[in-house]
């Protein structure tokens, strides 16, 4: 789950070096996997895994991401007289856009997630105005968010430790979804679980479900991104690499005694200004 508060201490195209110890962690993963049979029945059954998720843990489970602006200049805009549309894609309860919207930014938010329970807490907070954001129940794998938003409308589309929870066989129809949606010269903001973080060592023999793809124990899942994969993948979508890199921080916590290293990735990818009709991604409308 995701505990980052945003604190960069190192970025790098280097992928991790990893011990004996950890090599061992790896081999011992592949002794177990998880079955064809479950793997595709918690496929279908993502929707209610999330819904789960919000109903036992409500707005309790995410910090607010109060780093974004940070780490993402892109959001405060370039032109201040002239509104920023974004979509935030996997938009769960609300903590990436609720602290844009205290910053006063002149900006209009469509946000959208799989789980309706999530968009249900989403509406009840205090700061969520038809005025600045419209949030919706949407299943990004699918072409029905073309029903809400229309082609080459949207600035920025925010992809925040979402990706990492679908399965890798939609990846690219989700980049060519993405790419269809932003006006040119639009940006992906990208931030997810790097290779080799923490989180993925720790995972136990049956909860592989295929390279660098995991089952959690309530059902929801975690993709690890190397920065090569994540490149290539959005290049072959018909966008240009900006930034894409790991992140390495510690998680840390004096009174619980935590102090644990994380692995991180945060990539901007750009539509280009002007692509030629052979270049755009097939399979849109």
């Amino acid at each position: 789950m995701d505990m980052d508060d945003g604190s960069q201490s190192d970025c790098t195209t280097e992928t991790k070096p990893l011990s004996n110890e950890e090599e061992e962690k790896l081999k011992q993963q592949n002794s177990r996997l998880v079955t064809e049979y479950v793997a595709n029945k918690i496929n279908i059954e993502s929707k209610k895994h999330w819904d789960l998720f919000y109903k036992r843990n409500e707005t309790r489970f995410f910090k607010d991401r109060h780093w974004t602006i940070r780490e993402f200049k892109e959001l405060i805009g370039s032109d201040i007289s002239e509104k920023t549309i974004l979509l935030e894609v996997g938009c769960g309860v609300g903590n990436f856009i609720f602290p844009l919207i205290a910053e006063q930014l002149n900006m209009f938010i469509y946000a959208c997630d799989l789980s309706p329970r999530a968009i249900q807490l989403l509406k009840l907070n205090p700061l969520y105005s038809e005025d600045t954001v419209v949030a919706f129940q949407a299943d990004i794998t699918t072409e029905h968010i073309y029903e809400d938003i229309q082609r080459e409308s949207v600035d920025i589309i925010t992809l925040i430790f979402v990706l990492s929870a679908i399965d890798p066989s939609n990846y690219i129809k989700i980049a060519r979804t993405l790419y269809f949606l932003l006006k040119p010269g639009g940006f992906i903001l990208f931030r997810d679980y790097g290779l080799y973080d923490m989180a993925q060592l720790r995972f136990k023999p049956g909860h592989k479900i295929s390279d660098n793809f995991y089952m959690r124990q309530d059902g929801t899942r975690s993709y690890f991104f190397a920065v090569d994969f994540l490149g290539e993948l959005f290049k072959n979508a018909g966008f240009s690499i900006v930034t894409n890199c790991y992140i390495h921080r510690r998680t840390v916590n004096v009174k619980e005694g935590i102090d644990v290293p994380r692995i991180f990735v945060q990539a901007k990818f750009q539509k280009p200004y002007v692509a030629d009709d052979a270049d755009r991604p097939i399979n849109v409308k």
